[in-house]
């Protein structure tokens, strides 16, 4: 099979399309045939040498993918060969076949495209894991989502609102913002010339957000805490803008906040099996009957990887890139 490799790290032509070996399922896993995946920023890092896959994992990038499973291996049940599935990946995606634990995978929602049905797993996973296992958000709560136009905001505007829950978002221009509103944003931030801070204050008449999706990590901390609302839950799944910040603590015990921060990646099998599950019950349904949707700025050649990267690390486009194979 051909897959994208990464022989040394370094910029987008760092990767490699390359002929390899084709994986071989082991205990409890299935091999997919991979009709499409997606880019995240994990990739890119992972591209740059500073996210290298957990022990065991694939060495090619790729978090995530869709396709048919090509072969069962020893132990498996409740699949056969030729299901259309898609699945969470610690790595891999960015190839022709990939070995899946089969607790990691999800069948195609109804009425969802095989291709674009990669872009779901990570980005469901993560938001559902965050959003509601972590921080509880509740109906009529307010959710402030940073990067609302990304592949993680576009899907955690929808799953919030079809919650009951009311959603900000901050974005960087007005084309961005406007999307987030079609999606069903109730107020809308231009982080370049607003403060999120104020603007919030301002929407929830003091109150603050009860939760927070934080992408950015350091440069965000002290704001987020200050744009929490009494008994606040910050949840931060990037650093983006840096990974050591300066915390407020005594802000923190006034409002009886919390702060959790999570990866999916490295995560043992058995957690993601059960935030896959919650989201097959959960998020499945809501796909099927159109409250929730894949959002998919562009198809790319998987070969051409690191074009899709490119955009992806501009920031140009708004929800899911994806690589769809040959």
């Amino acid at each position: 099979m051909h897959a994208i490799t990464i022989p040394e790290p370094g910029g987008p032509e760092a990767l490699v399309w390359d002929e390899v070996p084709d994986p071989v399922p082991g205990e409890g896993e299935v091999l997919v045939e991979v009709v499409a995946s997606a880019v995240n920023r994990a990739d890119i890092l992972q591209r740059q040498g500073n996210y290298a896959p957990p022990p065991g994992g694939s060495a090619y990038p790729g978090l995530e993918c869709s396709g048919r499973i090509a072969a069962l291996g020893p132990g498996v049940s409740g699949w056969v060969v030729g299901d259309e599935v898609c699945a969470l990946l610690a790595g891999g995606g960015y190839a022709e076949k990939v070995a899946v634990p089969s607790g990691q995978l999800l069948p195609v929602p109804e009425g969802v495209d095989l291709r674009q049905a990669a872009a779901l797993p990570e980005v469901v996973c993560t938001v559902w894991s965050n959003v509601f296992m972590v921080a509880h958000l509740r109906p009529a709560e307010t959710l402030l989502v940073h990067g609302g136009s990304s592949g993680i905001g576009t899907m955690a505007i929808q799953l919030a609102k079809a919650m009951g829950a009311r959603v900000a978002v901050t974005a960087g221009t007005k084309e961005k913002l406007d999307y987030c509103a079609e999606l069903g944003a109730d107020i809308l931030i231009n982080y370049r010339e607003q403060d999120f801070v104020e603007e919030i204050q301002r929407a929830t008449d003091g109150a603050g957000a009860d939760v927070i999706l934080d992408n950015m990590g350091a440069k965000y901390l002290d704001r987020n805490v200050r744009a929490l609302a009494t008994s606040g839950r910050l949840a931060i799944i990037g650093l983006q803008g840096g990974g050591k910040g300066e915390l407020n603590i005594g802000a923190l015990l006034a409002k009886r906040a919390a702060i959790s921060a999570t990866s999916l990646r490295a995560r043992p099998l058995g957690e993601k099996a059960a935030i896959v599950a919650a989201v097959h019950e959960h998020v499945w349904p809501l796909i099927a009957d159109g409250h929730v949707r894949p959002v998919v700025d562009r198809e790319v050649p998987l070969s051409e990887a690191a074009a899709a990267q490119r955009v992806v690390e501009e920031s140009g486009h708004i929800g899911k890139v994806l690589l769809v194979a040959s």
